[in-house]
């Protein structure tokens, strides 16, 4: 069965934007993944821990043929691949690859939270998401990805 996918994509070390590119590709080559659409790259502050370079971030949506396990442990691979160290937690890194949503779907295991986990409180992840499928209702919530951002937008302007 395909389901469609989204998957965040982030890069705040060395070439961000090849890395990005690198990564689609590398993720577009494992069968049972089509890449559909990517949202244009942007780049965002980095929010939890500041003191490190600017992120360059985007949306894939993919259809996958893959468990949400499996198309876990490509992403992990793929980061790895392209230098990923993790030595310093939602520190600097090559590349960041993140299962944001897989159909209606809601997962928790002790690897994987689907819907992501912190989806709905981060900007740079919304705004992209909402370019791709604003209407799409994140699983859990009862409401649309353009709605969270809306309520994003409301607590950072108060």
């Amino acid at each position: 069965m395909v389901e469609t996918a989204y998957v965040g994509l982030g890069s705040n070390l060395g070439d961000r934007r090849f890395l990005l590119r690198e990564a689609l590709r590398r993720l577009g080559e494992i069968p049972g993944i089509r890449i559909r659409r990517v949202s244009p790259f942007r780049e965002t502050s980095p929010e939890e821990v500041p003191d490190q370079p600017m992120f360059l971030n985007g949306v894939a949506e993919v259809d996958c043929e893959l468990e949400p396990a499996i198309l876990l442990e490509h992403l992990l691979r793929i980061e790895a691949d392209l230098g990923r160290e993790r030595t310093r937690r939602r520190g600097p890194r090559t590349v960041d690859l993140d299962l944001l949503l897989f159909g209606n779907r809601r997962i928790r295991t002790s690897r994987l939270t689907v819907p992501h986990s912190r989806l709905t409180r981060r900007r740079f992840v919304l705004e992209p998401l909402g370019e791709l499928c604003p209407r799409k209702i994140v699983p859990g919530t009862r409401r649309t990805v353009r709605h969270h951002l809306e309520l994003l937008g409301a607590m950072t302007s108060a």
